[in-house]
């Protein structure tokens, strides 16, 4: 089921469910109101009985022709002393008879008792029906109780119709029957049509979508609609994606043909070499073989620790001081061109894996051996919460315009390429993504004596 059929039926499904609500709400107060107006016509005529039976009158005598109510008049053993003219049946009240019996009055009561009956305050209501004049219908009753009259105590039945409420209601009900399905249709079909409009820019950006992944064109972007809205935002997200996607797989490109490039030069003169080799062994140029290895093995294993980066590899959670670290990898290195002087003070501890912190440094120091004149300065200290290691040469420096693009792959400025002994350009590349996968910063600025100073910054531990 589409996304349009789900909405519709839901919109459909939630109007239904309110309206059925709200019906059975109205339809409850229409028959309550009309039931209480009813009673209350009842009470009226049955009070008016009993305060002309209160007031000495006799049951017989009793005019109870002007009403149209069915009523009663009974007495404390249940016989019915008056009753309306057309009465012809009743239910739901004292008794089922509809023909007064004579009775006689109490002749034990006084000339001064005459009068005395007390009619009751409360009132209380029963339903049932009656036929009046051969018309039946349903009635809601109050009942008056007379106390102390001339016949003993005596109960008055008046009836007043219900037929106005269940006109009423039957009527409400009907159109209720009627109308919520033609709502219902109405709601779903604009809910629909409604929905198929908004919906139809995402269908624009599914098939453009499907056309770029059958074509393989990452250059193509999906159509943005001029609105606001959330499917606005869906498509400007799906271009930055298609965008980042694009840049991504350009730059793998660039890689895999810098790398390819890169390889070439040290795989073909090895080979060149065993070849000659092969023919003339007296010709053979060992050292230069061994150092066309060592730097193919270097380029590869540059190459295996970015793909790991670039597939988001997450670096280690131990605690590496890195002021010890700074003392021990600098102790381990001989035939550097030039001297390293540290000052590293007390330890600095950071989290992370020290192989790869141990590579930002040599990366850095082999970077100012080769661009230094005099000497290199390694420092490390803790700044604000951040542990800082820096190396500084006193070369040349790096020109401004050119300090963020070292940090790319496979770049080596025009200076660095004269003065390289076979760097492939992945050593800065590498140091910024290992300081970025640590959650550090490694930028590069002017040292104190006119080389490059290049500061890596790292969350101190804890």
């Amino acid at each position: 089921m589409s996304v349009r059929a789900r909405a519709a039926l839901a919109a459909t499904l939630v109007v239904a469910v309110a309206l059925v609500a709200a019906g059975a709400a109205v339809l409850l107060a229409l028959r309550g109101n009309l039931t209480q107006q009813a009673g209350s016509a009842a009470d009226s005529a049955a009070r008016r009985v009993a305060t002309s039976l209160a007031t000495a009158a006799a049951p017989a005598d009793l005019d109870l022709d002007d009403d149209d109510q069915p009523v009663q008049v009974v007495d404390e053993d249940g016989r019915l002393l008056a009753a309306s003219d057309d009465l012809e049946r009743i239910s739901g009240t004292g008794t089922g008879a509809v023909k007064p019996v004579p009775v006689q009055r109490d002749d034990d009561r006084g000339d001064d008792d005459r009068g005395s009956g007390k009619v009751s305050d409360s009132t209380g209501h029963r339903d049932g029906s009656a036929t009046v004049d051969g018309d039946s219908a349903d009635y809601r009753f109050a009942v008056v109780e007379v106390e102390d009259t001339a016949y003993g105590d005596l109960t008055v039945y008046a009836g007043a119709s219900l037929s106005a409420e269940q006109s009423a209601v039957t009527t409400a009900l009907t159109a209720m029957v009627i109308g919520l399905p033609v709502l219902l249709v109405v709601v779903g079909s604009v809910t629909y049509l409604v929905t198929r409009r908004a919906l139809r820019p995402v269908e624009g950006i599914r098939a453009e979508m499907a056309a770029i992944t059958a074509s393989q064109d990452l250059g193509r972007r999906v159509p943005q609609p001029d609105s606001r809205d959330e499917v606005a935002r869906l498509a400007a997200t799906t271009n930055e994606t298609l965008a980042a996607l694009e840049e991504s797989v350009e730059r793998q490109r660039r890689f895999v043909a810098d790398a390819s490039h890169e390889l070439r030069s040290p795989i073909a003169s090895l080979r060149t070499q065993l070849e000659v080799g092969f023919a003339h062994p007296e010709l053979l140029d060992v050292e230069g073989a061994v150092e066309d290895t060592v730097r193919l093995q270097e380029l590869a294993a540059d190459l295996l620790l970015l793909a790991r980066l670039d597939a988001g590899e997450r670096p280690g959670a131990a605690t590496v001081d890195l002021a010890a670290l700074v003392r021990e990898e600098l102790s381990q290195r001989t035939g550097d061109r030039l001297p390293v002087t540290t000052e590293t003070g007390g330890a600095v501890q950071v989290t992370g894996s020290r192989g790869q912190l141990a590579r930002i440094l040599g990366n850095l120091v082999d970077n100012a051996q080769r661009h230094a004149r005099t000497g290199v300065r390694v420092t490390v200290a803790a700044e604000g919460g951040r542990a800082v290691l820096t190396v500084a040469d006193d070369g040349d420096g790096v020109p401004e315009p050119e300090r963020e693009r070292i940090f790319e792959r496979f770049v080596r400025l025009d200076d660095a390429r004269s003065r390289d002994g076979g760097g492939a350009g992945l050593g800065l590349a590498i140091a910024r993504d290992v300081a970025a996968r640590h959650g550090g910063t490694l930028t590069v600025r002017t040292a104190p004596q006119g080389g490059a100073l290049f500061e890596l910054g790292l969350p101190a531990a804890g």
